[in-house]
């Protein structure tokens, strides 16, 4: 049986002054179809929202709609009054029956994903609570054709799951916009592709876009293969853009696989990031040539926010404990008030923990993307932001660029230089802010939230400059595609202090969280080690006897850590010596003989670290 049509738009016509945006704009939306659109920032998306909603007049061409089908509208813009409720806002436009005692259940299983208090005012709440509060109201009213503009900004990653599967079995119609690739693919069926003036239609979902895209664009080539010569070149342009996306995504999957395959060999690596071993005198006055920053047994916690919790402390991180050396590519995952910007203000130094010690390298150049942006000034322009100093050239990673040239990478026409930072849109002005962070993004780089209101080629140009990034890279971030594409290690912020550790990106994280298929099966290795209450590797050096080694191994396990920090210890004696460059010069014999026990050493601390890992797993 044929869906029922709920809208159609042909042959529309759209224009601001002497600028047409759409010519023959035609498309249908089917009963059950979940659409995602997508194109390039300026191409007409909010403008096809308006249209859908009627709140846009065509200049030309019909619009259809559906007698009686209601239209839901996620806003960017939520207009507050003061004094109002998070319960009344969310009835505030409902009809009379979905006020009606019978249908508040629909209303707590939407608002307890989303974690909102219905007694909170408006006014109070911050941006990512508000945001969440709109996105409740639009899917409370259950329209008919329900349009979504970027709902997963301000999201954890459990709310985004939830909210797949809400859309999944979504009996309405639902039109989409959104930077996250993984939530595209995992809700659409169809998906409206602007591209230079035109509304394309790809019959499947965002899974297959790439591929059909590819073979839209190839067919388009041969067809004008004996016209006009810039047509060529427009079209040639067009498809480098997707098909130099489709690629550049294959080669930068496989090069973080292969990292994360040589850091699963390397059956040390996660438990040499999670140890828990005491800092020497020495450590604490230097770091060594490796280590950025050591949590060592690091609690954390803040009075209850709530007045059902004021007298219960919130527990951030308990007994946490982390390595993070050069060349990390750490992504942070986790719920809202989990503790993800607790950790990061105590890694850059603003917060001190309650107990435990915290130990950075003296040589650490940090650069943070804050996702409030507050380095941006907006009274000042483009041109100014990025050069305080004043002056036409920006020094970017050693070399000088002009500033107009350096933002025409990040996408900006050049005439936006002079520009003051007000007028740009979210997506502009977190480019603005990348753009400020990359030119010099020294050997740490933090970026928090860095994808939000990004469209898909400023997320591809972000992923691809990441990928040639060379010193250690922590990245905050809901977006699992992202993720996938820029990070070889995950930590997750489950709360209660409670802190997961694994090898791999979001994908990776996920399978551990899956239960094994076959129970009988004997147990394999864990992929992850949990940080924080169930720490990944001992802190002390004595420990009862469980019952579970003999008395020969429970005596190895007990004094493995003093092992590991003598190993430490001499390895840094080593390469201090090694580090002086009169050395070879002055004494040929010492300078090889070094090397050699430095290479043995190294080898004996990897030695060391993996049986420590098997004597903790027999014991458990």
């Amino acid at each position: 049986m044929p869906a029922t049509l709920l809208l159609s738009v042909q042959d529309a016509e759209v224009a601001f002054g002497d600028k047409v945006l759409f010519h023959n704009l035609s498309f249908n939306i089917l009963e059950g179809d979940k659409i995602c659109l997508i194109g390039k920032n300026g191409v007409g998306k909010s403008t096809l929202m308006n249209i859908i909603t009627g709140r846009r007049e065509l200049d030309g061409g019909t619009r259809w709609l559906l007698q009686g089908t209601s239209i839901g509208y996620l806003q960017q813009e939520i207009p507050i009054l003061k004094g109002q409720t998070v319960y009344t806002f969310l009835f505030e436009e409902l009809n009379e029956e979905t006020k009606s005692e019978e249908n508040k259940y629909k209303i707590e299983k939407i608002v307890e994903p989303l974690q909102l208090d219905v007694h909170a005012r408006m006014e109070t709440l911050s941006g990512g609570q508000v945001r969440r509060t709109a996105l409740a109201r639009a899917l409370i009213e259950e329209p008919d054709i329900l349009l979504l503009d970027e709902p997963t900004n301000h999201l954890d990653l459990e709310v985004i799951e939830w909210l797949e599967t809400y859309i999944k079995a979504y009996r309405g119609a639902v039109v989409c916009v959104s930077h996250d690739k993984a939530f595209l693919r995992n809700i659409s069926d169809k998906v409206f592709w602007l591209d230079r003036g035109k509304l394309r239609v790809c019959p499947k979902g965002f899974a297959f876009f790439d591929e059909w895209a590819t073979m839209l664009l190839e067919q388009e080539e041969r067809e004008l293969s004996t016209r006009r010569k810039n047509l060529e070149m427009e079209v040639e342009w067009a498809s480098r853009g997707v098909q130099g996306r489709r690629k550049r995504n294959v080669r930068r999957l496989d090069e973080m696989k292969a990292e994360r395959d040589k850091l699963r060999r390397d059956s040390g690596a996660l438990s040499r990031m999670l140890a828990k071993i005491a800092f020497t005198p020495q450590e604490q006055e230097e770091a060594s040539s490796r280590l950025i920053c050591a949590f060592y047994n690091v609690c954390k916690s803040f009075e209850g926010a709530s007045e059902a919790k004021k007298n219960k402390p919130k527990t951030i991180l308990d007994k946490f404990s982390l390595r993070i050396q050069r060349g990390d590519r750490i992504g942070i995952i986790g719920q809202n008030g989990s503790g993800k910007t607790t950790f990061l203000k105590m890694l850059l130094g603003d917060l001190s923990p309650d107990t435990g010690t915290i130990k950075r390298a003296k040589n650490i150049e940090i650069a943070y993307f804050d996702q409030n942006r507050k380095d941006l000034n907006p009274k000042l322009s483009l041109q100014q932001n990025l050069i305080p100093t004043g002056g036409d050239y920006i020094e970017v990673m050693g070399k000088t660029r002009h500033a107009c040239g350096y933002l025409k990478d990040f996408l900006f026409d050049p005439k936006m230089a002079r520009q003051p930072v007000s007028t740009l849109s979210g997506g502009q002005k977190n480019r603005l802010m990348l753009a400020k962070v990359l030119a010099n993004p020294g050997n740490l780089l933090i970026l928090d939230e860095p994808t939000n209101d990004l469209d898909m080629d400023t997320l591809d140009m972000l992923e691809d400059i990441l990928a040639g990034y060379t010193g250690t890279l922590i990245v905050v971030s809901h977006d699992r595609d992202f993720l996938d594409q820029t990070v070889s290690k995950i930590l997750a912020f489950e709360g209660e202090g409670n802190v997961t550790a694994c090898i791999g990106g979001y994908e990776d994280y996920l399978r551990t969280r899956q239960p094994p298929e076959d129970e009988g099966s004997p147990p394999t290795a864990p992929q992850h080690k949990p940080a924080g209450k169930a720490p990944a590797l001992p802190a002390a050096p004595k420990r009862e006897r469980t019952g579970q080694l003999s008395f020969k191994l429970q005596y190895e396990l007990d004094n493995m850590p003093a092992k590991v920090t003598a190993l430490e210890d001499e390895i840094k004696k080593l390469e201090a010596l090694l580090a002086d460059p009169q050395l070879f010069d002055t004494n040929e014999k010492l300078f090889y003989q070094t090397t050699q026990n430095l290479a043995h050493r190294q080898q004996e601390l990897d030695e060391a670290m993996v049986r420590w890992i098997e004597l903790e797993e027999r014991n458990e």
